[in-house]
């Protein structure tokens, strides 16, 4: 069984009591704190140190090490919003055509909207937390270099994890952010402020070291469930060069690389996808390992967070609607997030992925929600998503309904098969693109085309995987985003949308960081 532990154990206790039994996925550890001072007494055993290294992993699944939002590893940051995935969502879901929130909190609106300033507390929160995950990395790997352990495999092979999952925090830093602080494993903690790096910089450096790590890393699908291996460092390579023309401004072109390693994912996980999407999404998605790379996983019992797949799943359905919170399988709903009408017309009829309030299979909300999201503040104007459920396959129920134990998918197989058939519009590939698309197609059931468009492309991209956290980087691939070519209900603040800056192709360096550390600076004309 899955477990993340919610309650670290105090580091300054026994070390007997750190090795009590918990797990991160299945890595037995209870996550010790970096951020508190680690006698040399407490890091005295390779043991040890993997449980050091579950803070790396479960700095993804929750805010706080006591409860779901209690004493947040964040000062300032409220513990719900500031949960990565959470956040994550915030900046990558709301500020697009997928979704709305039609809360009154803070500067939420001005997400949709995409309309924000340096000060968004939304956007404080996501770059907080991508920086507080680079430490934790950092200081794991520092400390687990210098230990006297470091000669043994089982410290070489944590240290390439730790690599692994810091390189995911610089792929969102350089995705949302482009030029940001950057520190590694070799910058003392707290001696002088990170420095800059320029975004093409770091695109350079992270093609680099993933490319070092990789070997490293445990081959596609032999580790354990929820821990990074080398299916998970090509897909964060092939991501890298499906946008490298985005990260250098148009200096670098790595199609052809892109297209070789999604190949290569492809035959990693068996040369076909897992034949039921909507299992992909449920309480026991953790066995789907053919299709899911790596997922932040959650457990009702002992991961509780009111982040990730919990924000989800209750943001999409109102309090008090017990049939609607029977399909999902949880116990109450928060009424958050609505979906635009542009955004459902995509779907073809018959799409098995149309997972919205008045899907066939679905919760019929028609005569209580319109479709039109006409009022951003009211949750009855517009449909939601039931694509995530805390249930399982079969139909039973999950551990909980309190909080779910469907893990939140970051990569998946599938993605590697449309990102084929964009790199096939690149001239990259010849048929393998096309093929790969339709297999995504005959999934969905829907049917086949026969020749690939870039519409074609970042509609099914769109279809596929909406709300995990892709869909602003897509729109921005294809230069869809703050055009006046593609406008959705409230983008630049109208209900018809028009088109906005350029300047929000990227969030702006949080004012709060640029008061702190003067080697950053406002990064875009017009913030």
């Amino acid at each position: 069984m899955k477990k993340i532990s919610l309650f670290f154990t105090s580091i300054l206790v026994a070390a007997a009591s750190l090795l009590s039994v918990s797990c991160i996925g299945d890595l037995n550890v209870t996550p010790i704190d970096p951020d508190v001072d680690l006698p040399d007494s407490v890091l005295n055993s390779v043991e040890a140190y993997e449980q050091l290294l579950a803070k790396c992993y479960v700095g993804l699944a929750v805010s706080a090490s006591q409860g779901p939002d209690t004493s947040p590893d964040i000062d300032g940051i409220d513990g719900g919003f500031g949960q990565y995935m959470r956040a994550l969502f915030n900046l990558n879901e709301v500020t697009t055509d997928e979704a709305i929130i039609v809360w009154n909190d803070q500067t939420i609106h001005d997400l949709a909207n995409v309309n924000w300033t340096t000060s968004d507390i939304f956007i404080t929160a996501m770059f907080s937390r991508i920086f507080y995950q680079v430490s934790v990395c950092n200081e794991f790997i520092r400390r687990a270099q210098a230990s006297k352990f470091a000669d043994d495999q089982r410290i070489k092979d944590y240290i390439a994890e730790a690599r692994a999952l810091r390189a995911l925090s610089y792929w969102h830093a350089i995705d949302m952010f482009g030029n940001v602080p950057f520190t590694t494993e070799e910058n003392s903690v707290g001696s002088t402020a990170p420095r800059r790096i320029e975004r093409a910089d770091l695109y350079e450096w992270l093609v680099n070291e993933i490319k070092d790590f990789t070997p490293l890393l445990k081959p596609a699908m032999s580790h354990e469930y929820g821990r990074v291996d080398q299916g998970f460092a090509h897909m964060l390579l092939a991501k890298l060069y499906l946008n490298a023309e985005v990260y250098t401004n148009k200096n670098v072109s790595a199609w052809s690389e892109c297209a070789e390693l999604c190949k290569t994912i492809i035959s990693e996980y068996g040369g076909s996808l897992y034949n039921e999407y909507e299992h992909l999404f449920l309480a026991d998605n953790h066995l789907r390992r053919n299709e899911i790379i790596f997922a932040v996983e959650s457990d009702g019992t002992f991961t509780q967070s009111y982040g990730s797949v919990n924000f989800v799943i209750k943001s999409s359905n109102p309090s008090g609607e017990t049939k609607w919170q029977a399909a999902l399988g949880v116990n109450d709903g928060w009424g958050g997030i609505i979906v635009t009408p542009e955004f459902l017309d995509k779907f073809e009829t018959g799409d098995k992925r149309f997972m919205f309030t008045d899907g066939t299979s679905y919760v019929k909300a028609s005569e209580i929600h319109s479709r039109d999201c006409s009022d951003p503040y009211n949750f009855k104007t517009g449909w939601c998503s039931m694509k995530f459920k805390n249930l399982k396959s079969d139909g039973s129920a999950a551990s909980s309904t309190a909080f779910p134990d469907t893990d939140y998918p970051v990569f998946r197989t599938a993605d590697a098969y449309l990102m084929l058939a964009e790199c096939e519009l690149h001239g990259a590939v010849s048929g393998e693109g096309l093929n790969a698309f339709n297999e995504v197609r005959k999934r969905a059931g829907v049917p086949v085309v026969t020749k690939l468009t870039e519409d074609i492309v970042l509609d099914e991209r769109g279809r596929e995987f909406y709300f995990e956290n892709l869909r602003r980087q897509d729109l921005i691939r294809f230069g869809k985003y703050t055009s006046s070519d593609y406008v959705w209900a409230w983008k630049g603040g109208v209900l018809e949308g028009r088109g906005v800056d350029e300047k929000f192709n990227l969030f702006p360096i949080p004012t709060t960081e640029l008061n702190v550390n003067e080697n950053l600076k406002p990064q875009n004309p017009g913030y």
